[in-house]
């Protein structure tokens, strides 16, 4: 049977050659879950954004096709700048100090909303039979309850892909109990972990009066299951990306830029809930109390730039700068950087090169859905390791999901800056031969949680769902 895709950006780029894959894990899942079934994917469309609004994909042999909603400026700036990102994204991660709500972001927010379930029943109509339509993270929470209220027998499953908070966290927004409702349209809700999904069931029953069974959410006469589904990355394309003469290459040729020191690597989006500042207190804390260690390692961390024109991101922009100058000004000696600070966006083949390369993968949010950097920097160096490189250590916030699934992680607190600067140092004086037990269990976890197991497993459940 057909499915119907609805997410906020699409799974295709534009390329100098035509159109490739995008390159996030979502698209990675889903394009061969929509070539093999069959379908739609409804994306958005930016202002200005010059691509068509109705896209079969592949060109020369369509799969399926891409609807595009087009937005102006004025609502685009309200749903997506405003309440998707200005309320809803701190509001997951629990960054209330971030959190603007505004009756006119809510207002944007249900109507773009209402667009993009209209395209998906526009789409259902036309294919026949019963349609399954997939729903997909915080920019979407008010689709399914539309999609079932104009097409009661389609089948609706939703995805939240960052964290589910508290209920009482959750209950700060004016709309919560609205959004809530708009989920509880869905039959089967995707969490990362079950506390996340815990999370949600508790909100559901403390702010709807809805009864809890187990797994289930009983409201307005229907039973919605809200599970764990935890995400990976494609693993084989990265152990692939690792494996490249091309990674290995460019891997040497950064160590020795970096002038033969150990490397911390740090590969996060701009985003004040990535713990940045944070991280690079606990670097300037190690450097502090660990003098003997200058010039023998470096700081890498790349930050791609996110968001810019929302002003708590370009504070965070202008505080990075200060706080890599800050830390190179004090410590740094002849040659030798203490951090080398990269504010820009690296595709992957870059991106398997620095995890090649680095010694330690400094992973530290101050919360994150899931974090596909530590799988993607564990995939890569069990993969180096196996074919004869350096095996590296992988330090994990405990407040990210992934820390459920990857053992082999030095586990920290990204807000205790001493005991992240104590396990930078267990990391890196780490023996061989622990690392190499350590990154053999990331790699299994890391492959357990592939991809596109995360997708099948879900759309079974919804299948057993509608059984």
């Amino acid at each position: 049977m057909s499915l119907i895709l609805v997410a906020n950006r699409a799974p295709v780029r534009q390329t100098a050659s035509g159109w490739a894959p995008g390159l996030g894990g979502l698209a990675s899942a889903l394009l061969p879950v929509l070539e093999a079934r069959g379908g739609a994917w409804v994306a958005m469309q930016e202002p200005d954004e010059d691509t068509p609004l109705a896209q079969p994909y592949p060109a020369d042999e369509p799969a399926f096709a891409i609807r595009r909603v087009p937005l102006e400026v004025p609502e685009f700036e309200a749903f997506y700048q405003g309440m998707a990102n200005r309320v809803l994204w701190p509001l997951a991660h629990y960054l209330v100090e971030h959190v603007e709500p505004d009756r006119t972001f809510r207002d944007a927010y249900r109507s773009v909303n209402r667009r993009f379930a209209h395209a998906a029943l526009d789409l259902a109509r036309q294919s026949g039979g019963r349609p399954t339509v997939w729903v997909q993270d915080y920019h979407m929470m008010l689709v399914p309850e539309m999609i079932r209220a104009g097409m009661p027998e389609a089948r609706i499953g939703f995805f939240w892909h960052v964290p589910w908070p508290a209920s009482e966290v959750f209950r700060i927004l004016p709309s919560a109990r609205d959004l809530l409702a708009g989920l509880l349209g869905a039959d089967v809700l995707g969490f990362h972990t079950e506390g996340y999904a815990e999370n949600f069931r508790e909100s559901a029953r403390d702010l709807l009066g809805a009864e809890i069974d187990g797994e289930t959410v009983v409201w307005d006469g229907r039973r919605v299951r809200a599970e764990a589904h935890p995400i990976g990355i494609d693993v084989d394309h990265f152990q692939a990306l690792a494996r490249a003469p091309e990674a290995e290459a460019d891997a040497a040729s950064l160590r020795r830029d970096l002038g033969d020191v150990q490397i911390v690597l740090g590969v996060d989006r701009l985003d004040y809930t990535k713990g940045l500042l944070l991280r690079m207190e606990a670097y300037e804390r190690f450097l502090e109390r660990f003098p003997e260690r200058h010039g023998t390692v470096s700081l890498l961390q790349i930050a791609t730039p996110s968001r810019t024109g929302v002003p708590a991101y370009d504070r965070l922009r202008r505080d990075m700068d200060e706080a890599s100058g800050r830390i190179n000004g004090r410590f740094a000696k002849g040659a030798w950087a203490p951090v080398r600070y990269r504010y820009q966006s690296f595709d992957q083949p870059e991106l398997a090169a620095f995890y090649r390369a680095a010694d330690v993968a400094f992973v530290t949010p101050l919360r994150d859905g899931m974090n596909l950097v530590a799988h993607e920097f564990a995939a890569v160096s069990a993969a180096s390791a196996r074919a004869g490189g350096r095996p590296g250590a992988l330090v994990l916030s405990e407040l990210t999901g992934a820390a459920d699934y990857l053992d082999g992680a030095l586990m920290v607190n990204p807000y205790d800056a001493d005991g992240l600067a104590g396990s930078l140092a267990t990391a890196l004086d780490m023996p061989e031969a622990e690392r190499r037990e350590r990154l053999d269990r990331l790699a299994t976890a890391v492959r357990g949680l592939d991809v596109h197991g995360w997708a099948e497993r879900f759309l079974a459940s919804l299948d057993d769902d509608a059984a």
